[in-house]
């Protein structure tokens, strides 16, 4: 039998610039991508489509791929009976939407590897996540589904062809959520009143794990997005217990398995309650959504565990992620070697060689035994916090840090000879812009130099390699090696504008206002619903998906529909245009029965919400010392309800700053709806004005 490694094997994806899609270039299955030649061959020879949904740090999907996709057996039944397809999710997340959808439908529940079985119209009639080899778990072998669905396509293709239909139709109905938004007991017309805002805390302080942090039971996840209603919940009203769990949840995270202690970084979930073994896969986007809660809990709590946390992760982000020209690669694999999790584990007896007399201080502290905490192996975490456990050791802090740090930097270099998990050297339009935003946001919280400029290098890439027209604002979802790829999804220019609004703060300079002005200008016009109020997830133009969906749930990432929602609320105000705002309010008013009811699902949408419920401080500095007091005030404070413009000169243009004088003094104006208190002189007056 041939070594399937040895590139015996190509088919169609060896032209492809996906490290995903090139890890199952030299199976033996004919794979093709998805486009216009292999939809074709479908139609032409009457095949079933076989479409198989993944990405490169996908553990599961690696499994398959060894079980199944590398099978002569298997692949010789996919040859015959189908034309196959393979999608990195990543790059083209609206199939992986609509065909998750129709797996879900079917399955009752989703997953990846997601395997879908298409007609040749691309329509869905049946599919699942993981298919073993041999019939186990309850499931039948991946060999007899196959035979399954090119038995029944061969005897049965007219039923086959009316469920696809039905199953069409379900997947477009459910894109039209409008109407299932009105739930019972909700009052649209007072969608923002306090009662609402203390509804939605209740109902995640309901899922609250007050022990371990995080909410509900494992599989656990980030949440970022329930944490930060908690914060700006506590702003608001001063609650202690939101506060509690919000800070709680952040700690046993950063203390737990799920963060790398040697190398920085957050892994993309825990397997169990205690945020110990996670799934080993690292993402850009979720080390981009902890950095936005963790600088909410630095400004909140003055806690410098959480600027160290900050840098820790930032300084991951640059050490693996970063390209040469600014750009942020997507993830790390959770596999190495073809095992998972092996590069983040450890004997113990492994440790104590590089440690020496340092090794039982050390394993005590991060829970390493010598019969290991997981698997018969160590995955370092923190049980009692460095306050608690030095104090019980009768230790100095300070000193016990630096030996800390010093055993984690052996542990680091010894490290550096193990085979690291794969790169998925790609750069995501959108995913880099959560990046963007954090690194502004790092610029302002620490007022730090070095994380701005990274900012703006990040920007300029952007720019350079992600813009297709620069008159239009139209740009690309993702570029590798110099090739940039497929339209822009809503989620890419929701986030992008967003981070533009935060590197104006981080910087003042209004090329970036400008910049967000015209990408939301541009969504509005191509993205937007019948309605003209929610927005869907593909450009007008795209062609090759069955439906145009609109998403609004607050997933791993943020809904962009959200994010828009938030963008032109802020630029509404901004540039002075009523219609985005009251296009925003309506979108809010729209949703508002559902986030209230399920915040935990809807995180940014809620924060929205409660923002809008307490109003927005419009705040306009103008005079010689104007940056530098608005760089204070959003270094040193938490208020995220407001809108900040500064300029050194009374020549501004923008509505916000226009006609407000200084001469030679500095000004705060406070506005709401741009009327405005009398001007003050310093940031603790403003501070009084708005508390």
């Amino acid at each position: 039998m041939p070594d399937i490694h040895n590139n015996s094997f190509s088919n169609q994806l060896i032209h492809e610039t996906s490290p995903y899609l090139l890890q199952h270039a030299h199976n033996p299955v004919n794979w093709y991508p998805w486009g216009v030649e292999a939809l074709i061959k479908a139609g032409e020879e009457d095949k079933v489509i076989l479409v198989s949904i993944g990405y490169s740090a996908c553990h599961w999907c690696h499994v398959m791929e060894r079980e199944s996709f590398e099978d002569l057996a298997t692949a010789a039944i996919m040859n015959e009976h189908f034309i196959n397809i393979k999608i990195d999710r990543e790059e083209r997340p609206d199939l992986d939407h609509i065909y998750m959808d129709a797996v879900q439908a079917i399955a009752g529940s989703g997953g990846w590897p997601l395997n879908v079985f298409l007609t040749p119209d691309a329509k869905p009639f049946f599919g699942g996540t993981y298919f073993p080899p041999v019939k186990a778990f309850n499931r039948s072998s991946f060999s007899e589904v196959l035979q399954g669905v090119a038995s029944a396509w061969k005897e049965r293709k007219h039923e086959i062809l009316a469920q696809a239909e039905n199953l069409t139709d379900h997947i477009k109905k459910s894109g039209s959520f409008t109407d299932q938004l009105k739930l019972d007991g909700i009052d649209q017309e007072d969608y923002l009143s306090e009662k609402n805002a203390e509804e939605m805390y209740e109902s995640i302080i309901k899922t609250a794990d007050t022990e371990w942090g995080g909410f509900g039971k494992a599989p656990k996840f980030p949440q970022t997005f329930s944490i930060q209603y908690l914060l700006q919940y506590h702003h608001f009203t001063h609650n202690q217990a939101a506060l509690k769990q919000a800070l709680l949840s952040i700690n046993k995270m950063l203390e737990g398995g799920i963060y790398d202690h040697v190398g920085g970084g957050l892994a993309r979930y825990s397997t169990d309650d205690e945020w110990l073994a996670p799934h080993f896969e690292k993402m850009l986007y979720d080390n981009a959504l902890l950095l936005l809660v963790l600088f909410d809990a630095f400004q909140i709590s003055k806690d410098v565990k959480y600027k160290k946390a900050i840098n820790k992760t930032i300084d991951f982000v640059l050490k693996e992620w970063r390209d040469a020209e600014g750009g942020f690669y997507a993830a790390l694999d959770a596999d190495s070697e073809g095992v998972e999790g092996k590069y983040y584990v450890w004997d113990k007896s492994e440790i104590e060689n590089l440690l020496g007399e340092d090794a039982d201080l050390f394993c005590e502290f991060f829970n390493v035994s010598a019969q290991g905490n997981w698997e018969h192996k160590n995955i370092l975490r923190i049980l009692n916090p460095i306050e608690v456990f030095t104090n019980e050791k009768m230790l100095a802090v300070e000193d016990f840090e630096k030996k800390i740090n010093s055993c984690l930097h052996k542990l680091s270099t010894a490290r550096i000879n193990r085979v690291k998990p794969a790169l998925d050297d790609k750069i995501i339009l959108g995913w880099n812009a959560l990046m963007l935003k954090a690194l502004a946001k790092a610029a302002i919280v620490l007022d730090d130099k070095f994380y701005l400029q990274h900012a703006i290098d990040n920007y300029n890439c952007i720019i350079n390699r992600l813009v297709v027209d620069a008159t239009t604002g139209e740009m690309f979802h993702t570029v590798k090696n110099g090739k940039a790829k497929f339209n822009a999804f809503l989620d890419d220019y929701a986030f992008f504008t967003d981070a533009c609004i935060q590197l104006y703060e981080a910087t003042f300079d209004v090329v970036y206002l400008d910049r967000a002005r015209m990408v939301c200008s541009f969504v509005c016009e191509h993205f937007s619903d019948d309605e003209k109020l929610f927005f869907y997830f593909t450009h007008a133009r795209q062609q090759d998906v069955i439906v145009r969906k609109k998403e609004v749930y607050d997933g791993a990432i943020p809904s962009g529909n959200a994010v828009m929602a938030g963008n032109l609320l802020k630029l509404s105000i901004i540039f002075d245009k009523p219609e985005w705002g009251e296009r925003a309010n309506k979108m809010l008013k729209a949703i508002a029965p559902a986030v209230i009811k399920y915040p935990g699902s809807f995180g940014i949408w809620a924060s929205l919400l409660l923002q809008q419920q307490k109003g927005v401080h419009e705040i306009a500095i103008t005079g010689p010392a104007a940056l530098s007091m608005a760089m204070e005030l959003s270094a040193n404070y938490f208020i995220p309800n407001k809108i900040i413009m500064a300029s050194t000169t009374d020549q501004s243009n923008l509505p916000m700053l226009k006609a407000k004088q200084s001469g030679n003094s500095t000004y705060i104006y406070v506005c709401r709806n741009y009327v405005c208190n009398s001007p003050v002189k310093t940031v603790q007056d403003l501070l009084k004005i708005i508390s």
